[in-house]
C-alpha cells in the first residue's frame, strides 16, 4: 500500500511538471555562458576539449572523482 501511495504521488508531481512545460510557464534564469572546461588530464581523447568545439552537439558531462 505504501509503494502505491508513493507511486501515485510521483505521477501527480510529474504530471504537474509536464503541464507547466507544455503551457510555456516554466522559465529558467539565464546565468550567462558556461565556463570553459579547464582540466589537465583528459581520458579517451587525444587533445583537451573546448566548449567551442562541442557547440551544437549533445554533450553528457559526467563529473566524478576518486574518493
Amino acid at each position: 500500500m505504501k509503494k502505491f501511495v508513493i507511486l501515485i504521488g510521483m505521477i501527480l508531481v510529474l504530471s504537474g511538471c509536464i503541464s507547466q512545460v507544455s503551457q510555456g510557464e516554466l522559465t529558467l534564469q539565464s546565468l550567462g555562458p558556461a565556463p570553459e572546461l579547464e582540466n589537465g588530464v583528459w581520458i579517451n581523447t587525444d587533445e583537451p576539449l573546448r566548449l567551442a568545439d562541442l557547440r551544437g552537439q549533445v554533450v553528457l558531462v559526467d563529473m566524478w572523482t576518486y574518493g
